[in-house]
């Protein structure tokens, strides 16, 4: 009689797919600081793993099951990152979206102090991101900018939102120049918004997923020390900062990688009283095949399985004609 038998090749340990961003996620119970957690899925896997929509937040908590601890993820903070809101790389010659002119003393580095305002004399601060004031918005044509003040006051979000929708966006300030030329616009204005913010939370693995999931109350304002996130799974995989050299379980994630199938065919000579179609016998063979295989070097992660025959059966006697003529 012959007989196929599958051979599938898979991951080990407690892993899980998101089918939406076609990455696998990997649970890794051993503490490590997020230094150390970055590294080893750097190493093992692709990176830290990102969390970038409620399907990967549900994902998680089903993988956490009973698990009741933070685990780090890929989020962390870099504070002296700030970011123009135009993004168009084409926009800015060599050095000129790393123009700065802050006044003495600025940026304070507050963490709730995350939007720049400039001022009558031309020189920015960083400024909570609530404030109402004016604002310079700019229309792009190729390289060309033309600056525009707003009427009304607005906090740094509702400016950037009125830019975008009726010229190009909040103003770039990308050298000596156009700074002089926004303050000869501004008519005397003491203070008002630009379009540089900062940008400190960063994935891992370079996502520009927004994404966010935080606990009540976090991040926490008034932290002191440098920030990285994990996830909650006692609060249903909400994110928590905590210092990154802190030691936590981690999750790290990798490309899916298709399994591979190998077929193997058998034959068996039947034994007397034997049904070889007995679910019974049929596992009974597939651990003894294993052992056999796992003697030769086969690696544990490899799974078993019959294939059936058309009829629902795995083994089927062979007809004579077919057997003489092997």
């Amino acid at each position: 009689m012959d007989v196929v038998l599958l051979l599938t090749m898979a991951a080990a340990g407690l892993s899980a797919v998101s089918s939406h961003a076609e990455r696998q996620y990997h649970f890794v119970y051993e503490a490590k600081t997020m230094a150390e957690a970055q590294r080893y899925c750097r190493e093992k896997h692709t990176d830290l793993a990102t969390v970038d929509s409620m399907e990967v937040v549900e994902l998680l908590n089903k993988m956490a099951g009973q698990y009741i601890q933070a685990a780090w993820i890929g989020l962390y903070e870099e504070r002296d990152t700030w970011r123009w809101s135009m993004s168009d790389p084409s926009f800015y010659r060599p050095g000129e979206t790393e123009f700065r002119k802050w006044t003495s003393g600025e940026p304070t580095d507050g963490p709730d102090e995350q939007c720049t305002v400039a001022n009558s004399g031309g020189t920015w601060n960083d400024y909570y991101c609530n404030g109402a004031f004016r604002a310079v918005c700019v229309d792009v044509r190729g390289p060309s900018a033309t600056f525009f003040f707003t009427d009304s006051t607005m906090n740094w979000t509702e400016a950037q939102s009125y830019c975008r929708e009726h010229h190009t966006d909040l103003a770039s300030v990308r050298n000596k120049v156009e700074n002089q030329e926004i303050v000869d616009l501004s008519s005397g204005a003491s203070e008002y918004w630009i379009g540089l913010s900062r940008d400190s939370w960063k994935w891992s693995d370079g996502s520009s997923s927004s994404f966010k999931y935080w606990k009540v109350n976090k991040p926490n304002l008034n932290r002191l020390s440098k920030v990285c996130v994990a996830a909650d799974f006692d609060y249903s995989g909400k994110w928590e900062d905590l210092d990154c050299g802190a030691e936590k379980p981690f999750i790290c994630y990798g490309h899916v990688v298709p399994a591979s199938v190998q077929v193997i065919k058998v034959r068996v000579e039947k034994p007397n009283g034997v049904d070889l179609n007995d679910p019974a016998f049929l596992d009974a063979m597939l651990v003894e095949a294993k052992k056999n295989l796992r003697a030769q070097g086969l690696d544990d992660n490899v799974q078993l399985a019959w294939r059936k025959q058309p009829g629902g059966q795995v083994f089927k006697k062979e007809e004579e004609k077919k057997r003489d003529e092997l």
